[in-house]
C-alpha cells in the first residue's frame, strides 16, 4: 500500500494555529509554516524525508522576513 500525504496542524494552548504542513507516515514533508499566538508567521521552509532542506525563512514580529538560512545537506 502506498504512503499517503496527510495534512498536519498543531495549535497553541489558546487554540491559535502553531504549525501547519504535511506528513507521510508521520514524517514531515513538503512546505511547513510556524506561527506566533498573534497569528504572525514565525518560520517557514521545506522538509524532505523528515529533514529540513533548502532555504528556511525566519520572520520578525510583524511578519517581515528577518533572515533566510540555507540548510546544509547531511
Amino acid at each position: 500500500m502506498a504512503s499517503e500525504i496527510l495534512p498536519f496542524e498543531k495549535r497553541h494552548r489558546d487554540g491559535s494555529l502553531w504549525a501547519k504542513g504535511q506528513t507521510i507516515d508521520d514524517i514531515p514533508t513538503g512546505y511547513w509554516e510556524w506561527f506566533r499566538t498573534d497569528g504572525t508567521k514565525l518560520r517557514s521552509g521545506y522538509f524532505q524525508n523528515g529533514m529540513q532542506v533548502g532555504e528556511w525563512t525566519t520572520y520578525d514580529s510583524k511578519g517581515k522576513i528577518y533572515k533566510v538560512t540555507l540548510m546544509k545537506q547531511k
